[in-house]
């Protein structure tokens, strides 16, 4: 999982769509918006969603480099909400991995 993180950390986005899923992150609510940005149900695992969200927002960012007009700004900002909630996710259960004792 440490690769899909350490590919988040050299994303580079404008500032003014990182500003906005930041603030919209307060919100997020994981069983709700996953189901919808998915088009899912049941559960899925941080380190699965997260790749899934990935592609997702990489074909988003395609389309607004290129200036297409099926882009969705407001889409491109949820998509980057789920993706800090469920990297955040996965790092707090990493570093509880960490701290737990070996048996």
């Amino acid at each position: 999982m440490n690769d899909v993180l350490e590919h988040l950390d050299t994303l580079r986005r404008p500032r003014l769509l990182i500003r906005a899923a930041r603030i919209g992150l307060q919100e997020y609510r994981r069983d709700l918006h996953l189901r919808r940005l998915l088009s899912c149900s049941g559960t899925w695992r941080s380190g699965k969603a997260l790749h899934a969200l990935i592609e997702l927002e990489e074909t988003l960012n395609l389309q607004r480099r290129e200036g297409a007009a099926a882009y969705s700004a407001c889409r491109h900002v949820d998509i980057l909400i789920a993706m800090m909630a469920e990297a955040r996710l996965l790092r707090s259960t990493e570093v509880a991995d960490a701290a737990e004792p070996a048996p």
